[in-house]
């Protein structure tokens, strides 16, 4: 392989429930040369997100399907290679969606420069990125938590989970949180300051653990999951709860139709808001939202976890994590060292 050749990943297949290694396939290309006032960007690191299974589909959506043989994308930070435009320099690092491939030649248009000396770059694909404003306006706009309200969250040690836990309590509320394991639950009561959390795994009887944790019911439930927790919490949802529906993993890759029991009922008798959303809504307002993240996050309101896998050709990998809930916080890939940035 000559120094000119580069990796990039395509889709393969369309998975049929859960996505296999099979699906994703590894492509040589020359790397490109940049244009007229094109830049050429070496990627650092790409996010893996629940978000893209839904991508893999060929059906209508918010956000169009990946194409096969075609390069998967998606949030990504890179460092500028070569610049033929006067607003970008050798060195700069960069953030946009962006192919899954070692160099990408990108526009003015589709990359916008960061500072590394603000906050690590990485916290711009999670708490400062993508996940931290869907927590943000999700819980802020459609939640709105109240001081002393019981909030709860599904998949909480997740990127969006973690950060929707922490506003909730900047703002008050007492706060519950759903995950999977032993090490999220730790995570979640040490470091993000939940109140109660509940593994979700070994809970006999999810309702019970549900009602314990919430002897005064739920006010505010962010969806990140759907499934069984979500038809347990709607049991003891209080008099006007509002229901941020973020995400449903949970059937994701589920084949067939995912039932469950109707939810008309416990909504009409509650007055009850539910609302589906995703962070596109807010477009006009993410420059507002970034910065009372990033504000927190330097006044030491925020934490936030991530977990990095080393290595492009690990991405997939990292990727098929997600449904396994190997990540706590934000799954991120570390493509390479940067060459030309000083970070």
């Amino acid at each position: 392989m000559g120094t000119m050749d580069q990796k990039e990943i395509q889709l393969a297949n369309r998975p049929k429930g859960l996505p296999s290694i099979e699906d994703f396939e590894f492509v040589t290309r020359e790397i490109p040369v940049p244009g007229e006032s094109e830049i050429l960007v070496r990627t650092l690191y790409l996010s893996v997100d629940p978000y893209m299974r839904g991508r893999m589909q060929d059906t209508k959506s918010y956000i169009p399907p990946f194409k096969l043989h075609e390069p998967i994308s998606g949030g990504v930070i890179a460092e500028v290679a070569e610049s033929k435009s006067p607003h970008f320099k050798q060195g700069d690092v960069v953030i946009g969606n962006l192919n899954w491939a070692e160099y990408s030649v990108v526009t003015e248009k589709e990359i916008r420069i960061i500072d590394p000396s603000v906050a690590p770059v990485t916290t711009h694909l999670g708490i400062l990125g993508m996940p931290g404003l869907t927590a943000y306006f999700g819980l802020l706009d459609i939640g709105q938590p109240k001081e002393g309200e019981t909030v709860v969250v599904s998949g909480a040690a997740g990127a969006v989970g973690s950060v929707v836990g922490q506003i909730a309590k900047i703002k008050g509320a007492r706060v519950v949180g759903l995950a999977g394991s032993e090490e999220k639950i730790s995570l979640l009561k040490n470091e993000f300051g939940f109140d109660e959390a509940i593994n979700y795994k070994t809970a006999q009887n999810i309702q019970e653990a549900l009602s314990e944790a919430c002897p005064d019911g739920i006010d505010v439930y962010f969806d990140n999951v759907g499934g069984e927790i979500t038809d347990a919490v709607f049991t003891l949802l209080n008099k006007n709860a509002r229901i941020p529906l973020c995400g449903s993993i949970s059937s994701y890759n589920v084949e067939g139709e995912d039932l469950g029991p109707r939810i008309q009922t416990a909504m009409i008798k509650t007055s009850a808001l539910m609302k589906g959303f995703t962070v596109g809504d807010y477009a006009s307002r993410f420059k507002e939202g970034a910065a009372q993240l990033g504000k927190w996050l330097q006044e030491g309101k925020l934490q936030y976890e991530e977990t990095i896998i080393e290595g492009f050709e690990n991405t997939p990998e990292a990727f098929l994590g997600l449904f396994k809930g190997t990540n706590l916080g934000k799954q991120l890939v570390k493509t390479s060292h940067p060459k030309y940035a000083k970070l």
